[in-house]
């Protein structure tokens, strides 16, 4: 765990895509203490005339923009782990992007561990299991 999804404004870009997943994955594996070895980052990116803040397309407005979802299972982390995370992602990124708007948004989801897992199994089947 977790699983990111991570949106990025503009044209495909490997080199920022490579530096973007480093930045999380470090920042998630430090500050929300999640193994990196099971970790799993998609990426897109969305065209700046199909990106809008403030009903503006960033293809007018300038900048550039990302979105981040992250799936984690609740009750593993506290609200200053979070508000750390999110502050520190969001000025990773900015050194990362030119003109980033505080409209990027970072989404930490709380799953309920009996409604989250992978490899077929629920984060709560392994937390039972490991207490055997």
């Amino acid at each position: 765990m977790p699983h990111i999804v991570l949106q990025l404004s503009g044209k495909k870009d490997a080199d920022l895509m490579h530096k973007a997943v480093e930045v999380i994955q470090d920042l998630t594996a430090e500050i929300l203490k999640k193994d990196r070895r099971i970790m799993a980052t998609a990426v897109t990116f969305i065209d700046d005339d199909q990106w809008f803040i403030g009903g503006k397309p960033l293809s007018q407005s300038g900048g550039s923009a990302f979105h981040l979802d992250i799936s984690i299972t609740d009750e593993t982390n506290t609200k200053s782990e979070k508000s750390r995370f999110a502050r520190e992602l969001y000025q990773a990124m900015a050194s990362l992007r030119e003109n980033l708007h505080e409209e990027s948004y970072i989404h930490l989801i709380d799953a309920r561990a009996a409604a989250y897992g992978y490899g077929g199994r629920t984060q709560e089947w392994r937390h039972q299991q490991a207490e055997i």
